[in-house]
């Protein structure tokens, strides 16, 4: 029984003491309990009631670092436009087929287009550059393909030579006409038998000493236009 009075004796005291307390100082009691309610209010406010975060939070943490967002310009394609596939290069077979087929087309190759570059195959290549008076490696290439393919020579073959022979041997009828106007104005004791020979020769080159021509031997135009020119006759 006595240390329960003692007990409430003493929760008097100190509540009578506390009362005490507050009736001396009331002022301060008052700013004591308004401090602890604002305190109180700026804790609830920062961790409750704010949207963003904290412009100086109690514990500060590193933000994540988040890069800017790429923004398309308006009209700006963002895909590759489609570019047409570059053509294949040709192999080394496909490309001297190529070469030999143009020159069987000028006549320096009688082969088959085989794509093998081989001894006859470059023999035409060889003719072809000699002929053309080009200056390009001897070798399967597309720079040989372009040459041939823009240049008009053509072989000289045995039958070519043949025809511009038989030209010069058969009877010609200018021929025949300038052997006439020749032995008409004193060039020469020249029978006219339509055949380039060497009587004919002698007359022309005499011909052309006198009226101060190149002297060539050969019935060129300008030949032919100074004769009809002294004969007053055409010639053809």
């Amino acid at each position: 029984m006595r240390r329960r009075t003692n007990r409430a004796d003493a929760v008097e005291v100190e509540s009578g003491g506390l009362g005490n307390v507050i009736s001396r100082h009331p002022r301060e009691f008052v700013g004591i309990v308004l401090a602890t309610v604002a305190m109180l209010a700026i804790f609830i406010n920062a961790l409750f009631l704010q949207k963003g975060p904290h412009p100086a939070p109690i514990f500060a943490t590193t933000p994540l670092l988040v890069g800017p967002t790429p923004v398309n310009p308006v009209g700006l394609q963002t895909t590759r436009p489609n570019l047409p596939a570059a053509a294949p290069a040709k192999s080394l077979a496909e490309l001297t087929a190529d070469i030999q087929r143009e020159l069987i087309r000028h006549g320096f190759y009688d082969g088959a287009a085989d794509g093998i570059w081989g001894a006859k195959t470059d023999a035409g290549a060889r003719d072809f550059v000699q002929t053309a008076g080009l200056k390009i490696n001897l070798e399967a290439s597309e720079g040989l393909l372009r040459a041939l393919v823009a240049s008009k020579a053509k072989a000289v073959t045995s039958a070519t030579r043949n025809d511009a022979i038989a030209e010069l041997i058969a009877p010609s009828k200018r021929v025949l006409a300038i052997q006439r106007a020749l032995a008409d104005f004193g060039y020469g004791q020249i029978k006219p038998t339509g055949v380039y020979d060497p009587e004919t020769l002698a007359a022309v080159e005499k011909f052309e000493r006198d009226h101060r021509l190149p002297v060539t031997g050969q019935i060129s135009d300008r030949f032919v236009r100074e004769l009809a020119a002294m004969t007053g006759r055409p010639l053809e």
